[in-house]
């Protein structure tokens, strides 16, 4: 019999009884948590009290971790699953950390899953945000007072922005020559911002260089130029001579790449830095 196998068996004999995500949040605080992916630690780490994290990715503390510091002597945990069984956990926490499959096969074993939830709205009611989203995850956790505090913060933040842009357009860029159209996150930060979004063609997609070659931006919106990681490869628009004048004789508002790395709260510092980067 397969070690898995065996992991399994006694998973299962042991999560007889746990209770559903809904009845953890509400009704025992999880106290074994574990975090599977990059998203879903920034989350655990801003919401959850620290003696209640077992185990987060090995992202947690990188620099380009939002909430790296947070994160500094906690115990990491490849999202492999012999390897997450194994810690025993009574709840896990994901974004896509182990796979498409991940949620319903740790569901499986009895182990109530905590999902981050996915939108591209900064704040509405109606289709879902990052406000819902912090609550939902302060729920789950088991920390519902500090998802309230935490969404109060954010919107008092988005409220009081100050828009001097006057109508200019903001074109976002990436070192892979990356950019994002309307129906994006990024597109409704640039909004958020008071900007108009350069790139109007949706979705995410390589910077148009036929536009750029006789028509400008009023502002480039760089992010993930401070992250490390490997050079463009030789197909980046990056390296086109037209794209790397974008980032000369206008005005560049620098993005941390953690900023934009998740629809979480911190995307509030790329938009209170792009507002201001408006001004000038």
């Amino acid at each position: 019999m397969s070690r898995l196998m065996i992991l399994l068996m006694l998973f299962g004999l042991a999560a007889c009884g746990v209770p559903t995500q809904t009845q953890a949040s509400n009704a025992q605080r999880p106290m074994r948590i574990v975090s599977l992916d990059y998203c879903a630690d920034q989350y655990v780490l801003k919401l959850a009290d620290r003696d209640q994290i077992l185990a987060l990715s090995p992202e947690a503390a990188r620099d380009y971790s939002y909430m790296h510091e947070a994160a500094v002597g906690l115990q990491t945990v490849r999202p492999v699953t012999e390897d997450v069984l194994i810690l025993k956990p009574d709840l896990i926490v994901r974004s896509y950390g182990g796979g498409p499959n991940a949620e319903a096969f740790f569901e499986r074993t009895g182990i109530p899953v905590l999902t981050v939830g996915w939108t591209t709205h900064i704040d509405s009611e109606e289709s879902g945000s990052i406000p819902s989203i912090i609550q939902q995850m302060a729920d789950g956790l088991g920390q519902s007072e500090r998802g309230r505090e935490l969404v109060s913060e954010f919107r008092a933040r988005l409220a009081a922005i100050e828009k001097h842009s006057d109508g200019k357009t903001a074109l976002y860029m990436t070192p892979a020559g990356v950019t994002s159209g309307p129906g994006s996150m990024i597109h409704e930060m640039l909004v958020s911002a008071g900007f108009k979004n350069f790139e109007q063609e949706p979705g995410w997609r390589a910077l148009p260089l036929e536009r750029l070659a006789y028509a400008q931006p009023d502002v480039i919106a760089a992010a993930f130029f401070d992250r490390p990681g490997p050079a463009p490869d030789s197909w980046s628009a990056m390296k086109h001579p037209v794209a790397k004048q974008q980032m000369e004789g206008r005005p560049v508002v620098q993005l941390q790449g953690a900023w934009t790395s998740c629809s979480a709260w911190f995307m509030i510092d790329a938009i209170e830095a792009l507002a201001e980067g408006g001004e000038s």
